[in-house]
Formats: C-alpha cells, structure tokens, sequence
C-alpha cells in the first residue's frame, strides 16, 4: 500500500510502507534530516516535533510516536523547512537568535517548530503553546520572550503547506520510495465506518491505532508487534462534534484539542481540564475515543464524561449497542467491548453546567494525574436532587463515588451534608499507593475535593490560580 505526502514542499510518495515506522525514525534514517531530535521517544518532551498539516489546518506533533501511514495525505514541515527556500530565516528562529533562546541547542528545533507553528495559528499563549517543549538550559524566559518578539510578525508565505494529491494503489515509478521493511506487517487505512466495521470484524485481534498516542510507545519502548493493524485518521465517521436535539455526539476519532473547543462553552471546567491533558502536541494527536478504550484509571477524560452522564456507543459489524460509560470499565484492564468491537461515539445529555473537573497531580503541566475528581451535583431549592461524582486514580477503573452521592441526593445544600458525604465517600474507594500518592493522600484529596466544590458553589476562591492578595 502506497502513501502520498508532502514534506517540506516537496511531494513523497512511499510504497511498502511499514505501519510501524515512526516519523522520527525516517527522517532521521532514510532523508537524513537530523534536526528533528530523539530524546524521550514517548511524546513527552517535543525535541521531535513537527508540523502537519491537513484539511484542519496546521499543528504541531511528536514525530517519535507518529506512523509514517497516519501522515497519508497530509504536509509536514520539520525545522529544515522552517526557513524560506532562499535562506531567510523564519520571524521565531530570528527572534531566538536576538533573545538568546538557546544554549546547547538540543531542544531548539523542537521549540522552533512548535513556535512556528503557534506563529501560523496566531497563537499568542505561549505558556501553554510550549508546555509541551522542554528545556534544562535557559530557564525558558528567554524563549517566552522570542515567542513574544516574533508574535507580531507577518507570516512567511512558504508556511502555508497545500495538501498533496492522494498516492494511487498501483505499483510505483520513478518518484515512489520504499517506506521501510522488505515485507511489511499488513495494515489498512478505511474511509468509512462501514469498511473498518466488516475489516475489524474479520480480525478482531487487530491493532486499532487513533492517535498513537499510546500505542506508539508499544513500539518505541515496549518492542511490540502490532500485527494486523489499522489506522482510523482517514475514517470521517468518527470524527467530529455535532449538536442534536438531545445534547452533543462526540466522534470516537475526535481529539483532544477538538473536543476542548466543543465543551469549553456549555463546561469549562471540562475544557479547563483537557487544557491539562498532556501537551498541545499530545492533545493534537490524542482521541476521545482511545482515552475510553484503553481503560486506564487515571484517564482524565472519562470521570469527566462519567460525572455529565455520558452515553457510549459501541459498534461490531453491523450491530450497535449503547450503555453508560460508567459500565463500560468492569475491572482493572477490562472492559465490556466484544472481539471485533470498537468505539463509534459518545454522546453527552444537554444539561445546566454544574461540572466542577479537579485534577491533582506534582506539576501542573503534562503530568499524569494522582487523583482526578469530576463532580456534578443539581440544586433546586437548596435540596440536592442529583448527584454524580467520578473519580480517576481511586481504583482499578475510572468509578463513581455511589456512597456519596447517596449521602448528598435528598438533604439540603449546607456544609454538613458535604461532610458526612464526605464520611460516606471513605466506603466507596480503598485507593493504593504508588509513586505518585499514598493510599492516605489520595481519599483525604479526594475528599477535599468535594468540599473545594461546595465552597466554590458559595461563590469563594478555591484555586491557587485564582486567589489574589
């Protein structure tokens, strides 16, 4: 199978391409372009990063956990391109040069891409444009300040990639490169719904790859064989948000830098939230539909659909099923999902905003929560009449606090009631400890957080970002 994209302006076309090989590793290896760096090769600290661009627009991503086949009708752009073709630097690489933005200069090509990327975008938050860019020399004053020095700046025209024209499924020419491998692991790249629901039915122990996210560290640390693999960035069934007359459907392939526009009005505590979820370059990559189907508990996407009362829509073949995402995680690894089953959408009730998302975790940026709390309970009349509170990092599954809730629903909105469903909430989890909290730590947290939402409610300052002196 052939892939066509274009990189640096120039159109490639690759034939056997190996669904395995990253981005990173053929840059370097087989177009020589080393300024695109290695260094923690699981999309943590964006030396790889690399532009790409599709009929979304243009986003920077970590080319260590990019398949050459999710880049199948795209543009990429690595620092090598980042200049004009005559030589003239790009307004980001002069404004670091001016503001002595680089020391040993590993993580520069990282950082200068991503700037040039925010550059194109018009992005002016820059703290949250380059969290995802990390550097051990400069302190990153200074680059905040070239970011700053070059925001104003026109933007060059050789920036603005067209896409390629699709590569034919007919044997190469002249201009045609092998991807890599002599015999390549099978893979498929469907355009619908229907092609990847009867593929995957016929191979139901196939590698269903999203946004790589987490399936690309299989292969860069855990050496895995995928085996039959298929990737879903092409399936447009999957994508999207869209209004319908009962609340939001969600597209299983829609990312996380999507779905943070589409929640950040009717619950921004939830866009708040995803704004924590990994980096830019993470979030530009990663999918709703993955952070459900792999099941972690400490996912930080799905308490937060489970507290809104989320409904998940399942497909195998030709049959559809729906169930409340809570019932979806049956224990620690395990869900309810059928061999040749996928996530197709999930779907979110219309609803007051009464969302409250807290995450604890030991930095505030690109870091995996300890406890994550999404909590969600209605008022009317000074009684709480509902009450859904979902917890990550509190068990073996993302899981909601029954005991709680139960304490809270039917008695009046006060300071006591918060208590005692706080009393209630030690018989709902019995939490470990590991490196990131104590069993301890994280029910007291946890409970904390339910008593951070009451006082919110009261209308008083809760978060460290928000109290002034």
């Amino acid at each position: 199978m052939e892939i066509s994209f274009r990189l640096n302006g120039q159109e490639v076309t690759l034939a056997d391409v190996s669904p395995t090989v990253t981005l990173l590793d053929w840059l370097r290896e087989e177009r020589g372009l080393t300024g695109t760096k290695e260094g923690c090769n699981e999309g943590d600290c964006g030396a790889c990063s690399v532009m790409v661009t599709d009929e979304g627009g243009a986003q920077a991503l970590n080319a260590c956990i990019l398949f050459l086949p999710q880049l199948n009708g795209k543009a990429v752009r690595t620092v090598e391109g980042i200049a004009a073709p005559d030589g003239t630097l790009h307004p980001v690489q002069r404004a670091m040069i001016e503001h002595h933005g680089s020391q040993c200069g590993f993580c520069t090509p990282g950082f200068v891409v991503t700037m040039a990327t925010a550059h194109l975008n018009g992005a002016t938050d820059h703290d949250t444009q380059l969290a995802g860019n990390l550097c051990r020399c400069t302190g990153y004053a200074p680059i905040i300040r070239a970011a700053q020095a070059a925001s104003t700046a026109p933007v060059p025209d050789h920036m603005r990639d067209a896409l390629p024209h699709l590569a034919e499924k007919t044997p190469g020419g002249d201009a045609r490169q092998r991807g890599g491998g002599r015999q390549p692991p099978p893979w498929v790249q469907p355009e619908t719904t229907q092609a990847l629901a009867a593929w995957y039915l016929e191979h139901p122990d196939a590698t269903l790859i999203a946004g790589a996210t987490d399936v690309g560290l299989w292969v860069t640390k855990q050496m895995r064989d995928l085996g039959n693999v298929a990737f879903l960035n092409r399936c447009a069934g999957l994508r999207g948000v869209h209004q319908t007359e009962t609340g939001l459907r969600i597209g299983a392939m829609t990312t996380l830098t999507e779905l943070e526009a589409a929640v950040a009005e009717p619950h921004p505590s939830f866009g708040a939230l995803i704004r924590r979820y990994g980096s830019v370059q993470v979030r530009n990559a990663a999918t709703i539909g993955g952070n459900i189907a792999n099941g972690s508990p400490i996912g930080d996407g799905t308490p937060a659909l489970i507290a809104l009362g989320a409904t998940l829509h399942l497909r195998r073949g030709e049959e559809r099923r729906s169930l409340p995402l809570e019932d979806f995680f049956l224990d620690y690894g395990k869900q309810d999902r059928a061999p040749g089953e996928f996530v197709e959408a999930i779907s979110l009730p219309a609803q007051s905003d009464r969302l409250r998302c807290y995450k604890l975790s030991k930095r505030f940026d690109q870091d995996i929560s300890a406890v994550c709390g999404c909590l969600s309970i209605t008022v009317e009349d000074g009684i709480v009449t509902s009450a859904r509170l979902a917890y990550g990092g509190m068990a073996g599954t993302p899981r909601r606090a029954a005991g709680a809730e139960a304490a809270l629903t039917g008695q009046p909105w006060a300071e006591d009631t918060v208590r005692a469903a706080m009393e209630a909430l030690a018989q709902d989890f019995q939490p470990l400890s590991d490196m990131r909290a104590s069993a301890a730590y994280r029910l007291e947290t946890a409970q904390n957080m339910l008593l951070r939402y009451w006082h919110a409610d009261q209308g008083c300052d809760v978060s460290v970002q928000e109290v002034t002196p």
